[in-house]
């Protein structure tokens, strides 16, 4: 029982589905949905010619031949990324910046780069011919990333795993795109499908999302794919209703046949009968209007009907959610995990590298505040990266990784890490022209005592004084330093920890799992994980009192956030700033403008007299309804 998920479907997810009972002559196929949204059109099937075999591997031209063949082929994939950028332009504007940023790392990988110096390699020293030499090349540099994501996984840092096996599908793709260029073997067209079409293929990659025009596609079906990879990613930013991962696509599906896909449930029915296209074209059509109240709603504020303000950031795993954080009308980045520098390296990121990243996201959100996270390793995050990294001796196999040394704890072992992440932050916010770019926040993970505090600022002022004897102009005020909330230590401690951090930030997540000693992943006690467990309550309750008294600032930025009517409790608990997951604001936010402050704190004061989770969860659910 997930008891943070208790806002009902809306209604048009009810209907949105058509009836099995009336189809007697439709087939439904499962997959995994990656873009919501209704959509029906033909099925446009588009299907890649393969690659040819290599049977001659050993050149027969010699080495300078091939190397010319390769500068060619390098030339000619070049070229194609640049009419592939050029084809931005005609893109919607959310989908431009992660697409741009993916073919970046593609130029990367074809100019200097490990992969084409490697290439070169096997074609002097072993007489390989060209094909032969990018293919080994490409398969080795994919399987070392993709055995490192294997190794991750085992340690259960799932965000880690998929940041590599992205790396490892980049890898593939520059390999891909040099074969077909040196073998002469063309890419697919989808220009050629009809306006309207349902794009439906065995394998979409990340480079063919920049030829998707959205205006003549409906949706995207494929074969293969997972909610993790770079074209999941570009489709959500192109907000394309999307579903991956089909069983049996391309087995199943005739050119032109009717499809109906539910984005929302990852179902594609094929052949629909009448009534189920009704159902769909008016889900379709609810959709439409929908993003359309949405799009008005961005510009009206997060305003209570009584006239208090709630502020509602995002939360940001990667730079290339940018776009739906920005769509979707966050006033700020609320929670930056600064994790996705780390996971893909073989060594930690530098100073220099970590601030243009930081700097890049600053400017993007255009002087909205950003909440920066240093990086909360340890436990059962990050593990074999650290390992690999030469930190093994600081994670050390315990008996319980949650109980032992990760967030602030792990970085005070290791300061080197924090100095380096706390100067790049500190850079990333340099005014620019004595004009400041964006506020700033930093904040400090799984803090449980006033001391951690203590010494990280003590780290914190070290960097000041270092980065400004080196002329840099830093911000003034300085970037506030603040801390997580997520055990019950420091939620009953926040009068003490007030003294020394500048605001806090509720992470109802750990928060649960520390006050209920219950692993949500763990199928065994899943269901006693409840956020709305009265004892996780009271502790936001008291934590957001102290904070009130001591004058600092304090969020929610765990899932709770993302829930509206839950929203609606935690306003009535004393929150009134809160950071989710982009795609929540929207409803989060159409929720609270029908909302007072005497309502939600209604609503507290019938929560808190309950003592069962379960009827806490009815009396969420049935508010505002």
């Amino acid at each position: 029982m997930d008891l943070v998920s208790v806002t009902e479907a809306p209604p048009r997810r009810r209907s949105s589905r058509p009836s099995r009972r009336s189809a007697s002559s439709s087939t439904f196929l499962q997959g995994k949905a990656i873009t919501p949204g209704m959509a029906l059109g033909p099925a446009g099937r588009v299907e890649e010619l393969p690659l040819p075999d290599i049977t001659e591997r050993y050149s027969a031209i010699g080495p300078e031949a091939e190397n010319v063949r390769l500068d060619e082929a390098i030339a000619r994939a070049f070229h194609q990324i640049e009419k592939m950028r050029d084809r931005l332009v005609g893109l919607p504007e959310e989908g431009r910046a992660e697409i741009a940023s993916l073919l970046t790392v593609y130029e990367r990988m074809l100019g200097p780069s490990r992969l084409v110096r490697q290439v070169r390699e096997r074609i002097a020293g072993e007489g390989l011919c060209a094909e032969a030499a990018v293919s080994d090349v490409t398969e080795e540099l994919a399987a070392q990333v993709s055995r490192m994501a294997e190794a991750v996984a085992r340690e259960n840092s799932a965000q880690d795993a998929d940041a590599n096996l992205r790396l490892a599908g980049e890898f593939e793709e520059v390999g891909r795109r040099l074969m077909r260029n040196l073998t002469g073997i063309s890419y697919r067209a989808f220009s050629s499908l009809p306006p309207g079409s349902v794009l439906v293929a065995e394998q979409l990659r990340p480079a063919d999302v920049a030829m998707i025009d959205p205006a003549r596609i409906a949706a995207v079906v494929t074969q293969g794919g997972g909610g993790a990879d770079h074209t999941a990613i570009l489709l959500r930013a192109l907000d394309i209703p999307a579903i991956l991962a089909v069983p049996n696509l391309m087995a199943q599906v005739q050119e032109g046949e009717m499809l109906v896909v539910d984005g929302h449930l990852g179902t594609v029915t094929l052949s629909p009968n009448d009534t189920e296209l009704r159902l769909a074209a008016e889900a379709a059509q609810r959709e439409v209007r929908e993003k359309r109240a949405f799009g008005r709603l961005k510009r009206l504020p997060a305003q209570l009907q009584s006239g208090e303000d709630i502020e509602l950031a995002a939360n940001l795993e990667l730079p290339a959610e940018m776009p739906m954080l920005l769509r979707n009308g966050a006033k700020g980045i609320g929670l930056l995990r600064s994790e996705f520098l780390f996971g893909e390296r073989e060594d930690l990121p530098d100073e220099d590298g970590q601030t243009d990243a930081y700097r890049a996201i600053v400017q993007a959100m255009d002087g909205r505040p950003v909440t920066i996270r240093v990086l909360d390793w340890g436990g059962e995050k990050g593990r074999a990266c650290m390992r690999r990294l030469g930190l093994a001796e600081q994670v050390a196999d315990g008996g319980n990784p949650a109980l032992g040394l990760r967030g602030v704890r792990l970085l005070l072992r290791v300061p080197d890490v924090l100095e380096t992440q706390f100067a790049a932050i500190l850079r990333a916010a340099e005014p620019e022209a004595g004009v400041a770019i964006g506020p700033v926040r930093i904040l400090l993970p799984m803090v449980t005592s006033a001391d951690e505090i203590v010494a990280a600022r003590e780290i914190y002022d070290r960097v000041v004084r270092r980065l400004r004897r080196k002329g840099h102009t830093l911000p003034d005020p300085l970037p506030p330093l603040g801390i997580m909330i997520e055990t019950p230590a420091a939620a009953l401690t926040v009068d003490t920890l007030a003294r020394h951090a500048d605001f806090m930030a509720l992470g109802t997540n750990d928060l649960t799992m520390y006050t209920l000693a219950v692993d949500r992943s763990d199928s065994m006690v899943a269901d006693r994980y409840s956020p709305l467990h009265p004892g996780v309550l009271r502790l936001i309750e008291a934590a957001a009192d102290s904070a009130l008294k001591a004058r600092r600032p304090i969020s929610v930025c765990g899932e709770m956030a993302s829930d509206p009517r839950v929203v609606a409790l935690l306003i009535g608990l004393g929150l009134r700033s809160f950071s989710m997951n982009s795609a929540s604001l929207p409803r989060v936010k159409r929720l609270i403008r029908t909302l007072t402050l005497e309502g939600c704190d209604q609503l507290r004061r019938q929560v808190m007299l309950e003592s069962d989770p379960a009827v806490i969860q009815d009396l969420v659910r049935q508010f505002a309804t």
